[in-house]
């Protein structure tokens, strides 16, 4: 039987913050994340520090399919690990369809 590599919560740390700098780059994108999470451009730091912040960005990514692929393109990982990345800081959330 082959064993099952977990993802570690530092590596859906990692994803969720490589998520949050992909935003950056993306003006328009950046914008809806801030105006539904109701954080201002300047806030974004300390907020980031917050917890569930790294959750909600990810969330904010299965919401929106084709920023979704563009991202897991642009960083060479599957999109479901996105999905994972998500469980795996937030195990107590559930799932949403």
């Amino acid at each position: 039987m082959r064993k099952i590599n977990r993802l570690s919560r530092e590596d859906a740390e990692e994803i969720a913050i490589s998520g949050l700098q992909f935003l950056v780059q993306d003006p328009e994108a950046l914008g809806r994340f801030l105006a539904l999470s109701g954080i201002g451009p300047g806030d974004i730091r300390a907020a980031a520090q917050e917890p569930g912040f790294l959750t909600g960005v990810l969330e904010f990514y299965l919401e929106d399919e084709s920023l979704l692929l563009a991202f897991a393109a642009s960083r060479s990982i599957r999109p479901v690990m996105v999905a994972a990345a998500r469980h795996v800081l937030s195990p107590d959330t559930e799932d949403f369809s």
